[in-house]
């Protein structure tokens, strides 16, 4: 069996001449040999025939029509195709302008096919007499049609093809190009893989669960995403391999799940004491949200039921989850554990440790910072105090993972920003104890649902989807450069009344490839516009020292600055209530998420908050889409969804976790929603009666998951 593509012979006695067809080398393919093998290795992951069957075209064209030459009279139609024999050739210019030029013709009329590259190349494949299939976008040159590099083909091989009609496009690379491995010779080498191939697929999922899903087998599912007679036959292929792609991940996902459930025992937080009490009782800033409270009794039930908590709390911007996270970390203290949190940076971290002392206040409970400006002194003191115990909760960066850092009894982990974090770093700070703590991970990145699903599908999440009372929704508003004068008088209103500015830049210095505004000369603007001493402008950024990053964040946090200019360094970890304006520069340059996550950087306060998007006034489709979707709404979740479809899942994950756990060939989590649903569906009812897939009928389905287990990254599967 091909490990990547799952790809079997009919019959369980044909295993060796199965192996020799699907997982032969691609360099014994003809067509190939070993130079491009070589390319289709590196560029492609291609390394045998079954690879190839399952790199799918990206899009179609429609080569069932057959134009006469006399047809074509403009350049309105985007491709065509006509039959027509070759009656003479030409070389024309000289140097870069030099070109070969065939002349064809069939009973209506001549044309010329035109080369500017591969000249040698090409004039060697042609023949003078014989008669061809040309394709290619039409254009007229002093009246006569020209196809400028089209793909030329004789009529005898294109009758050995499995179609004559909808033919797939195959994406390629440059490198694949330069070695004359463009789409049409692709196309060339997935036909000479299948009809090698065709005799030796095996199906790969149960009978029943084909019927119960109305899918069609494999080797018609393969045969007509590559070669599809019709549109019908297409969607059926791209169902049927979606849905299977789809049906391996969740069915790898949720058996982890019930594996890690089986073995891993949790610490038992049974009492609600005096620590947790007296807080809520006593410091509540103010009154829990319902969604808040809902979550609180999840982790509860998590944390008494005997397993491991591995739970991923989601919070849009200012929802409430640190304080969560603090009654958690109470519940732990109360049954005499130990408690950390890990954030992304060191700005975040001060920031958690200054809030949970300021909230613990008078309450005994002895709260710890540990990141990478600790000094040496201060950490054997403090490693001592964990070691005893009398430590509570420690806040940090990634130093918490340091082999110096270990604890006497931790039993909670919480992990801010969690995507922020590597795999292996994740896995160091839980596996400081012998027993695995209990793990909650937050994000205020609102994550699709059907990319949750695909990549935290084996963690309990939570959402807390309501705001504190009292806070105001922010208005966000949209504005060209050419009005910037107008958003300059804004903020001095702003100004004026007490309040300050943010003012987010995407690069700090100016860049020849993109045409984007940069801090160093915004800075400069800015403080031409709000010139000292009546404005004091502070600079942040994250290729600052961090005394002076800090100095700067401490001058805005007392309301000494007026407006502080960064970079998105200031995405999380900084709250400062009295901030009102956040004016992003270059707008058109951030995902949506990241939009959403700097305009939760205002609003923290009583007071009405405003967010401003500035752009230049030629922007793209989807940029228009994504300002106009955050001037339309708060709504993290609907702006996350949008996100997904916008820039893929392949964007996406990189926002969310470095690189999605699976790689998916032909599902897009964007877009095929409805498909991952049915596919989860299948998945849990199928492990409901058979949790380990050991039944007999089962057998193709316990081969599936094992091959997306396999591909699959290790994440929080690596608790043990």
């Amino acid at each position: 069996m091909n490990r990547e593509t799952g790809l079997f012979e009919n019959s369980e006695t044909d295993l060796p001449n199965m192996a020799y067809v699907l997982e032969n080398d691609i360099k014994f393919l003809s067509g190939v040999g070993e130079q491009r093998a070589a390319l289709l290795r590196k560029e492609l992951g291609v390394h045998t025939v079954g690879d190839l069957l399952y790199y799918f075209p990206y899009r179609y064209i429609d080569r069932s029509r057959i134009y006469s030459i006399a047809e074509i009279r403009d350049e309105s139609l985007t491709y065509v195709q006509i039959r027509a024999r070759i009656v003479g050739f030409q070389h024309a210019g000289s140097g870069p302008k030099k070109r070969f030029v065939a002349l064809v013709e069939d009973a209506t009329g001549m044309a010329e096919l035109v080369w500017f590259k591969g000249i040698s190349w090409i004039e060697k494949r042609l023949e003078q007499g014989r008669e061809y299939v040309i394709f290619g976008r039409p254009t007229f040159f002093n009246g006569q049609l020209n196809l400028i590099h089209p793909e030329v083909e004789s009529t005898l091989s294109q009758q050995n093809r499995p179609t004559h009609g909808v033919q797939g496009v195959y994406s390629t690379t440059e490198r694949l190009n330069n070695g004359h491995l463009g789409t049409k010779a692709l196309y060339t080498l997935v036909c000479n893989a299948w009809s090698l191939a065709e005799g030796h697929i095996r199906e790969t999922l149960p009978e029943a669960l084909l019927r119960e899903n109305h899918l069609i087998g494999l080797k018609e599912a393969l045969r007509n995403i590559h070669f599809p007679e019709n549109e019908r036959s297409l969607k059926e292929a791209r169902l049927r391999l979606k849905f299977e792609e789809l049906l391996g991940v969740q069915l790898s996902i949720l058996l982890e799940r019930g594996r890690r459930v089986e073995r891993s025992g949790g610490h038992l937080f049974p009492t609600v004491g005096e620590r947790f009490n007296r807080f809520y009782q006593e410091k509540l800033p103010f009154p829990l949200t319902g969604a808040q409270k809902r979550v609180i009794r999840e982790i509860r039930r998590d944390t008494v039921s005997g397993h491991q908590m591995n739970r991923l709390l989601q919070g849009d911007v200012g929802s409430g989850k640190t304080l969560v996270a603090l009654m958690s970390m109470l519940l732990a203290c109360d049954n005499g554990y130990q408690a950390c949190l890990m954030a992304p940076t060191e700005i975040l971290a001060n920031q958690h440790y200054a809030t949970l002392n300021r909230m613990l206040e008078g309450l005994p409970v002895h709260v710890r910072l540990w990141t990478g400006s600790t000094r040496k002194k201060e950490r054997t003191e403090l490693s001592a105090s964990l070691l005893s115990g009398e430590t509570d909760i420690l806040i940090g960066t990634h130093a918490l993972i340091e082999d110096g850092v270990q604890f006497r009894n931790l039993g909670l982990v919480i992990i801010d920003e969690q995507h922020r974090f590597g795999v292996e770093q994740r896995a160091r700070l839980w596996s400081k104890n012998d027993r695995p703590p209990h793990v909650l991970v937050m994000t205020a990145t609102p994550i699709p649902r059907t990319l949750a699903m695909t990549l935290y599908g084996d963690l309990d999440v939570s959402v807390i989807d309501e705001l504190p009372p009292g806070r105001k929704p922010i208005k966000t508003l949209h504005y060209r450069d050419s009005h910037r004068l107008q958003v300059f008088g804004f903020i001095r209103n702003e100004i004026r009344k007490g309040r300050q500015v943010y003012i987010v830049y995407p690069l700090i210095k100016e860049s020849e490839k993109m045409d984007y505004k940069d801090l160093e000369d915004g800075y400069a603007g800015i403080t031409q516009a709000f010139p000292p001493p009546e404005y004091v402008t502070v600079v942040v950024h994250g290729k600052m020292k961090a005394a002076d990053k800090e100095y700067g964040m401490k001058l805005f946090k007392e309301g000494v600055a007026h407006i502080m200019v960064a970079t998105s360094v200031i995405e999380v970890g900084v709250d400062v209530p009295n901030a009102t304006i956040m004016v992003i520069e270059s707008a058109e340059r951030f995902g949506l998420s990241q939009l959403h996550q700097l305009r939760g950087r205002v609003g923290r306060g009583g007071e009405q908050s405003y967010c401003v998007l500035m752009s230049g006034d030629k922007l793209s489709t989807d940029s228009r889409k994504r300002l106009a979707a955050m001037v339309e709404t708060n709504d993290g979740f609907r702006l996350a969804e949008l996100d997904l479809k916008l820039r893929g899942p392949g964007d996406m994950s990189g926002t969310l976790q470095s690189g999605l756990a699976f790689d998916l060939k032909i599902a897009n989590l964007g877009q095929d929603g409805q498909i991952l649903t049915l596919a989860r569906q299948a998945a849990e009812r199928i492990l409901a009666e058979d949790p380990r897939l050991e039944r007999t009928e089962n057998r193709l389905l316990r081969e599936l998951a094992a091959r997306y287990r396999n591909r699959r990254e290790a994440d929080f599967s690596m608790i043990s």
